[in-house]
């Protein structure tokens, strides 16, 4: 019977009808009368012995057949059944969805700009003064936010008018950000407000200083009728999975993208939040950064060759940067950020074992090692694997592997 069942379609169906009723009698066996249960396990019986009896194909759609019916006849029915399917369904998606989430692949989001060049937070551009820009219509913002992560933000003044307060960031559900500017216009009694609904941003500081370079408005800011209150452009930050299954095989390398909780780092402020940063240096190394923005491993200095670090590395030292985004700055460099741990070229971290230092690419704009030394290798939770949107040139699995 055992080998029938690979090549019988009808061995398989009757076989797995007789499980499925064996069940559904035990799991009513304690609410159905003893003349049920005996017509039903008479019924099983007989689909058996034709199984075992190595019956035709015939003789076994006639024992599914009277199943059915016995089990029809007896068997109460589940109420609601449809939706019973349904919610099962959807457990079950549930249950897979957060399976892969926890054990193999995480969505992140990339909340600011310390992973320029190589990764992309969140970017507000001033449209107010651009001559001859013109809002897009609405297929082509649909089109934008769909394909770029693009978002346009804009409010005409009906009247002269100017900015009374802004409000603090708030958060809609965890998930939408709005920013809120009471505006008081000419021949108005009260200030009316503004808002400004944004995507998601796991870091509120991020996003507030965003919209305030792109807004160009404070307390006082006036504005006159038929000009724009506040016009600018949103662009999400890189969305991408994070691989959380590389490393239950092997540890982290120099150059890795690694995303990493923050709890437990002493010199971080807000411990609820992921960073992600690139591996630099390794337990037991001396790192330090010269006055050329190059690291040190303990001595030996990193360049484009380096593999991981051709982006980093990759300038014309010639040309000036754009945003400042060239190799790694010290504290000597950076002279607005003294409290750097590596404040000149003749200063080095010592790992200790069981802790990395991690850098972000554009450590003009980055909250790093230099600050709080060490990252636990426990912290880490996986690497960057593959950009899903927005679509740019950094979409792809290749784009994190620069």
């Amino acid at each position: 019977m055992k080998l029938r069942w690979f090549f019988s379609s009808s061995v398989r169906q009757a076989s797995d009808m007789a499980g499925h009723v064996r069940r559904l009698l035990n799991a009513q066996r304690d609410i159905l009368s003893p003349q049920a249960v005996e017509a039903v396990s008479a019924a099983i019986r007989d689909t058996r012995a034709a199984l075992d009896a190595n019956a035709d194909a015939d003789t076994l759609r006639k024992k599914m057949s009277q199943l059915e019916e016995v089990a029809g006849k007896w068997i109460k029915p589940y109420p609601n059944a449809e939706w019973r399917e349904n919610i099962e369904v959807f457990l079950v998606a549930i249950a897979v969805a957060m399976s892969i989430r926890t054990f193999f692949l995480q969505p992140f989001k990339i909340p600011t700009g310390s992973m320029e060049p190589t990764l992309y937070g969140i970017e507000c551009q001033d449209l107010r003064h651009q001559p001859g820009f013109k809002m897009p219509n609405a297929l082509e913002r649909f089109w934008d936010v769909i394909y770029r992560g693009a978002i346009y933000h804009e409010v005409i003044a009906p009247a002269d008018g100017e900015v009374v307060r802004i409000d603090p960031l708030g958060h809609v559900f965890s998930i939408i950000n709005r920013e809120t500017i009471w505006v008081q216009y000419r021949g108005q009694s009260g200030a009316v407000p503004l808002a400004i609904w944004c995507g998601p941003d796991e870091s509120p500081y991020g996003r507030t200083v965003a919209l305030e370079q792109a807004t160009g408005l404070m307390p006082g800011s006036t504005f006159n009728k038929g000009e724009p209150v506040f016009r600018f452009q949103e662009v999400t930050g890189d969305h991408l999975f994070v691989d959380r299954v590389t490393y239950n095989f092997r540890r982290p390398g120099r150059g890795d993208i690694v995303v990493f909780k923050t709890q437990g780092i002493p010199l971080i402020h807000d411990q609820t939040q992921f960073y992600i940063k690139r591996l630099i240096g390794l337990p037991g190394e001396k790192v330090s950064i010269g006055e050329d923005q190059h690291v040190r491993i303990n001595g030996h200095r990193l360049d484009a060759s380096t593999p991981h670090f051709q982006n980093v590395y990759g300038f014309n030292p010639n040309i000036p940067p754009q945003d400042g985004v060239m190799g790694f700055y010290n504290g000597h460099i950076l002279q607005d950020r003294p409290e750097s741990f590596l404040r000149t070229s003749a200063d080095s971290l010592d790992v200790p074992p069981g802790n990395y230092v991690v850098f972000g690419d554009n450590t003009r704009n980055s909250s790093d090692s230099r600050y709080w030394q060490w990252l636990p290798q426990d912290n880490v939770i996986g690497r960057s694997s593959f950009v899903y949107w927005p679509v740019t040139p950094r979409f792809g699995w290749n784009s994190i592997n620069w």
